[in-house]
Formats: structure tokens, C-alpha cells, sequence
């Protein structure tokens, strides 16, 4: 099977200093050659070299991120990891162009309305022909190596992370949980990412 020169599949196209409310931080866009996609390293301090360094890897939630939506756990677990690596001397976060665990914004609304008739997350996954996570971390090791990272200590409750890592060369030497407080609209949709998709979440007993 051909796969290409994977050297040339990940451009540095764009860096510049990014202060925010959670501390200073360096943002760095990667474009995916064979996707055709912009990816963002948002990276505190100097992490080349270094061993457990802390990352968090999330994928593109635009509902949850920019929106606000409830029906996820998306935008808290962004602004926990944010506020985390803003207390550390380094650290990075990967912003990953994957809406919808993999399947894009259109059929993640699709999903949604699926979801608002009775199937649960990963069932309106599957309605629509696809996977309940289609989600590719090929690109998360190649611009960790670019960075020059030697080992990560990885902000997930998601087991897939830490394999899809290792599985692209990357040493996962720990793992923090990420947990948000559940609320009446994601409720159900955080008992389904831990019963049908693994994620190592503790939740209130029903």
C-alpha cells in the first residue's frame, strides 16, 4: 500500500503569539496536505525536547466551542484544558478539523435531529452509514513530531486518544482525566461515550 512521504504532508503555514484569558500562548497552523485541512497547535512555553509534556487533543466542535450547545461536553472540556496549560510552563494544545467525531457539521446536525427522535449518539451514527468515531489521530503524531515532543502527558477520559497516539509514534507517558459537570441535556450523551465508546467518565448513579 502506498502512503506517500508523510514529510510532506504536514505544513508549518502560519505562527504568531496569541494572549488570551487564559495566558500567554503561541498559535501555530499545520496544513494537512493529504486532507486539505488547517489544523492549530496552541502551544505555552517551549515543549521541544521535553518529556510529559501536556496536551490536550480536540476536535473541532463548532456547536459546542463557538455556540455554546449543552448536548455536549465539548466547550467545558475545552476551557478546563485551556485553563490547565495556562498554570504550566508548557504545554499544547491540538485543534483538530474532525467535527462530528470525523463525519463534518452537516451530518453531525443530521445526527442531532436523529438523536431528538430517540437514538442515542453513536445509533444516529450508525442510521447515517457511519461509525460512532471516525475520528483519524495520523495527523496528531505527525505535528507532535514537528514539534519535536519526546513524550506526552495527555488531558482525555478517551482510551482511543492514547492508541491512536502510540499508534503514530508518539510515547503516551501519562494520562489527567478531563471532566465536565453533566447537565440535564448531556446527560445521557456522556453515559453513551462510556458504555459504548469507552470514555472514563464518572457519572452521578441514576
Amino acid at each position: 500500500m502506498k502512503r506517500g512521504n508523510s514529510r510532506q504532508r504536514v505544513e508549518k503555514a502560519a505562527t504568531a503569539m496569541l494572549p488570551t484569558r487564559y495566558g500567554n500562548f503561541r498559535i501555530t497552523i499545520f496544513h494537512d496536505q493529504a486532507g486539505d485541512k488547517e489544523h492549530i497547535a496552541v502551544i505555552k512555553g517551549d515543549i521541544g525536547g521535553r518529556d510529559a509534556v501536556p496536551l490536550r487533543l480536540h476536535s473541532e466542535c463548532l456547536t459546542g466551542d463557538a455556540l455554546g450547545s449543552l448536548r455536549c461536553d465539548c466547550r467545558g472540556q475545552l476551557t478546563k484544558a485551556l485553563e490547565y496549560l495556562g498554570t504550566q510552563d508548557f504545554g499544547v494544545l491540538l485543534y483538530l478539523k474532525q467535527e462530528g467525531r470525523g463525519i463534518g457539521l452537516i451530518n453531525k446536525i443530521k445526527a442531532y435531529h436523529l438523536q431528538e427522535k430517540g437514538l442515542d449518539t453513536v445509533e444516529a451514527n450508525h442510521a447515517l452509514g457511519f461509525d460512532g468515531d471516525l475520528r483519524d489521530y495520523r495527523i496528531a503524531g505527525e505535528v507532535l513530531k514537528r514539534l519535536k515532543v519526546k513524550s506526552v502527558n495527555i488531558l482525555t477520559n478517551n482510551p482511543k486518544k492514547i492508541r491512536g497516539l502510540e499508534d503514530n509514534g508518539i510515547v503516551v507517558a501519562k494520562r489527567t482525566p478531563l471532566e465536565t459537570e453533566p447537565n440535564v441535556f448531556n446527560e445521557h450523551y456522556l453515559k453513551t461515550k462510556k458504555e459504548k465508546l469507552g470514555h472514563r467518565i464518572n457519572l452521578p448513579p441514576d
